[in-house]
Protein backbone atom coordinates (compact mmCIF):
# COMPACT_ATOMS: atom_id res chain seq x y z
CA UNK A 1 0.00 0.00 0.00
CA UNK A 2 1.25 3.37 -1.01
CA UNK A 3 1.09 6.15 1.21
CA UNK A 4 -1.59 8.83 -0.63
CA UNK A 5 -2.85 11.66 0.05
CA UNK A 6 -5.64 11.03 2.43
CA UNK A 7 -3.34 8.62 4.60
CA UNK A 8 -1.32 11.44 5.19
CA UNK A 9 -4.41 13.87 6.32
CA UNK A 10 -6.05 10.85 8.50
CA UNK A 11 -2.20 10.21 9.99
CA UNK A 12 -1.22 13.97 10.57
CA UNK A 13 -5.04 14.17 12.65
CA UNK A 14 -4.26 11.69 14.55
CA UNK A 15 -0.79 12.55 15.63
CA UNK A 16 -1.73 15.90 16.13
CA UNK A 17 -4.38 14.35 18.07
CA UNK A 18 -2.36 12.57 20.40
CA UNK A 19 0.44 15.77 20.97
CA UNK A 20 -2.69 17.86 21.93
CA UNK A 21 -3.70 15.37 24.79
CA UNK A 22 -2.91 17.09 28.22
CA UNK A 23 0.01 14.77 29.81
CA UNK A 24 2.95 15.56 31.74
CA UNK A 25 4.95 16.25 28.51
CA UNK A 26 2.21 19.45 28.11
CA UNK A 27 3.03 20.21 31.40
CA UNK A 28 6.96 20.24 31.34
CA UNK A 29 6.63 22.48 27.82
CA UNK A 30 4.54 25.12 29.55
CA UNK A 31 6.29 25.00 32.69
CA UNK A 32 9.44 26.00 31.25
CA UNK A 33 8.04 28.66 29.14
CA UNK A 34 6.79 29.95 32.01
CA UNK A 35 10.25 29.46 33.78
CA UNK A 36 12.38 30.34 31.58
CA UNK A 37 11.16 32.09 28.76
CA UNK A 38 10.14 31.73 24.97
CA UNK A 39 13.36 29.64 23.94
CA UNK A 40 13.25 27.09 26.41
CA UNK A 41 9.78 26.02 25.96
CA UNK A 42 10.85 26.35 22.09
CA UNK A 43 13.81 23.92 23.08
CA UNK A 44 11.57 21.71 25.03
CA UNK A 45 9.39 21.17 22.60
CA UNK A 46 12.09 20.89 20.07
CA UNK A 47 13.49 18.06 22.23
CA UNK A 48 10.27 15.83 22.96
CA UNK A 49 9.32 15.61 19.18
CA UNK A 50 13.20 14.70 18.49
CA UNK A 51 12.59 11.85 21.57
CA UNK A 52 9.35 10.96 19.90
CA UNK A 53 10.62 11.05 16.26
CA UNK A 54 13.35 8.52 17.29
CA UNK A 55 10.26 6.16 18.43
CA UNK A 56 8.40 6.81 15.72
CA UNK A 57 11.79 5.47 13.82
CA UNK A 58 11.65 2.41 16.04
CA UNK A 59 7.24 1.91 15.40
CA UNK A 60 8.20 2.40 11.45
CA UNK A 61 10.82 0.12 11.06
CA UNK A 62 10.03 -2.85 12.42
CA UNK A 63 12.25 -2.81 15.74
CA UNK A 64 9.04 -2.32 17.97
CA UNK A 65 8.37 -5.96 17.98
CA UNK A 66 12.08 -6.29 19.71
CA UNK A 67 11.79 -3.64 22.18
CA UNK A 68 8.16 -4.69 23.30
CA UNK A 69 8.74 -8.44 23.13
CA UNK A 70 11.50 -7.73 26.11
CA UNK A 71 9.56 -6.90 29.03
CA UNK A 72 12.55 -6.20 31.01
CA UNK A 73 13.89 -3.28 28.50
CA UNK A 74 10.42 -2.09 28.45
CA UNK A 75 10.49 -1.71 31.70
CA UNK A 76 13.59 -0.44 32.42
CA UNK A 77 12.96 2.41 30.20
CA UNK A 78 9.46 2.96 32.50
CA UNK A 79 11.71 3.33 35.69
CA UNK A 80 13.93 5.42 34.08
CA UNK A 81 10.64 7.56 32.96
CA UNK A 82 9.54 7.95 36.62
CA UNK A 83 12.75 8.75 37.32
CA UNK A 84 12.56 11.86 35.67
CA UNK A 85 9.05 12.59 36.07
CA UNK A 86 10.28 12.64 40.16
CA UNK A 87 13.23 14.82 39.19
CA UNK A 88 11.22 17.30 37.71
CA UNK A 89 8.73 16.94 40.03
CA UNK A 90 10.95 17.72 42.82
CA UNK A 91 12.54 20.43 40.82
CA UNK A 92 9.20 22.07 40.68
CA UNK A 93 8.35 21.67 43.85
CA UNK A 94 11.53 23.48 45.59
CA UNK A 95 11.59 25.71 42.35
CA UNK A 96 12.06 29.37 43.79
CA UNK A 97 11.96 31.97 40.69
CA UNK A 98 14.83 34.33 40.30
CA UNK A 99 14.33 37.95 39.07
CA UNK A 100 17.13 38.01 36.56
CA UNK A 101 16.39 38.49 32.93
CA UNK A 102 19.65 36.46 32.41
CA UNK A 103 18.12 33.08 33.55
CA UNK A 104 16.08 33.35 30.47
CA UNK A 105 18.38 33.99 27.95
CA UNK A 106 20.96 30.85 28.74
CA UNK A 107 17.90 28.36 29.51
CA UNK A 108 17.73 26.44 25.76
CA UNK A 109 20.17 23.49 26.82
CA UNK A 110 17.75 22.35 29.43
CA UNK A 111 14.69 22.78 28.26
CA UNK A 112 16.07 20.39 25.43
CA UNK A 113 17.29 17.95 28.06
CA UNK A 114 14.13 18.05 29.85
CA UNK A 115 11.77 17.49 26.53
CA UNK A 116 13.97 14.64 25.33
CA UNK A 117 13.80 12.84 28.39
CA UNK A 118 10.38 13.39 28.81
CA UNK A 119 9.65 12.00 25.78
CA UNK A 120 12.06 8.84 25.23
CA UNK A 121 11.71 7.83 28.49
CA UNK A 122 8.18 7.04 27.75
CA UNK A 123 7.83 3.98 26.01
CA UNK A 124 3.88 4.40 25.79
CA UNK A 125 5.08 6.61 23.01
CA UNK A 126 5.89 3.51 21.23
CA UNK A 127 2.84 1.85 21.84
CA UNK A 128 0.70 4.42 20.62
CA UNK A 129 2.78 4.71 17.52
CA UNK A 130 2.49 0.66 16.71
CA UNK A 131 -1.01 0.95 17.32
CA UNK A 132 -1.01 3.80 14.84
CA UNK A 133 1.20 2.70 12.40
CA UNK A 134 -0.39 -0.85 12.16
CA UNK A 135 -3.11 1.23 10.33
CA UNK A 136 -1.69 2.37 7.37
CA UNK A 137 1.40 -0.12 7.03
CA UNK A 138 1.21 -3.41 5.29
CA UNK A 139 4.17 -5.61 3.91
CA UNK A 140 3.95 -4.08 1.02
CA UNK A 141 5.07 -0.53 2.08
CA UNK A 142 7.98 0.93 0.66
CA UNK A 143 10.63 2.37 3.05
CA UNK A 144 10.50 5.74 1.56
CA UNK A 145 6.69 5.63 2.72
CA UNK A 146 7.70 3.97 5.80
CA UNK A 147 10.54 7.32 6.68
CA UNK A 148 8.02 9.90 5.56
CA UNK A 149 5.26 8.15 8.48
CA UNK A 150 8.19 8.41 11.18
CA UNK A 151 9.37 12.22 10.16
CA UNK A 152 5.32 13.39 9.87
CA UNK A 153 5.25 12.12 13.36
CA UNK A 154 8.24 13.42 14.27
CA UNK A 155 7.68 16.65 12.83
CA UNK A 156 3.79 17.36 13.76
CA UNK A 157 4.89 16.41 17.76
CA UNK A 158 7.61 19.27 17.29
CA UNK A 159 5.23 21.88 15.96
CA UNK A 160 2.40 21.42 18.53
CA UNK A 161 4.92 22.16 21.30
CA UNK A 162 6.84 24.93 19.86
CA UNK A 163 3.58 26.49 18.86
CA UNK A 164 2.21 26.07 22.04
CA UNK A 165 5.44 27.79 24.08
CA UNK A 166 5.90 30.25 20.84
CA UNK A 167 2.47 31.48 21.23
CA UNK A 168 2.28 31.04 25.07
CA UNK A 169 5.51 33.49 25.50
CA UNK A 170 4.19 35.99 22.56
CA UNK A 171 0.95 37.34 24.89
CA UNK A 172 0.47 39.21 28.29
CA UNK A 173 -0.91 35.89 29.46
CA UNK A 174 2.65 34.85 30.63
CA UNK A 175 3.30 37.62 32.78
CA UNK A 176 0.30 36.89 35.04
CA UNK A 177 1.49 33.17 34.92
CA UNK A 178 4.95 34.27 35.71
CA UNK A 179 3.77 36.06 38.74
CA UNK A 180 2.04 33.07 40.15
CA UNK A 181 4.77 31.25 38.55
CA UNK A 182 5.46 29.35 42.60
CA UNK A 183 1.80 28.01 42.60
CA UNK A 184 1.91 26.66 39.07
CA UNK A 185 5.30 24.63 39.38
CA UNK A 186 4.02 23.37 42.98
CA UNK A 187 1.01 22.51 41.53
CA UNK A 188 2.42 20.62 38.49
CA UNK A 189 5.10 19.23 40.66
CA UNK A 190 2.50 17.58 42.75
CA UNK A 191 0.99 16.27 39.54
CA UNK A 192 3.96 14.71 38.15
CA UNK A 193 4.31 13.33 41.66
CA UNK A 194 0.98 11.85 41.67
CA UNK A 195 1.86 10.19 38.17
CA UNK A 196 5.11 8.74 39.52
CA UNK A 197 3.10 6.52 42.21
CA UNK A 198 0.60 5.68 40.21
CA UNK A 199 2.83 4.63 37.76
CA UNK A 200 4.96 2.54 40.89
CA UNK A 201 1.27 1.48 41.85
CA UNK A 202 0.62 -0.19 38.90
CA UNK A 203 3.64 -1.80 38.34
CA UNK A 204 3.51 -4.09 42.00
CA UNK A 205 -0.25 -4.83 41.26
Amino acid sequence: MALDFTSILALSFVCAVGAMSPGPSLAVVLRNTISGGRLQGIMTGVGHGIGFGIYALIAVTGLSALLLAHDSLFLLLQWGGALVLLWLSYNMLTYIPSESVEVHEISGRKGFIEGFLISFLNPKILVFLVAIFSQFIDSEMSQTDRLVMAILAGIIDTTWYVLVAAVLAGTSLINVLRSNSVIIDRTIGLILSLLVLALVAKTFI
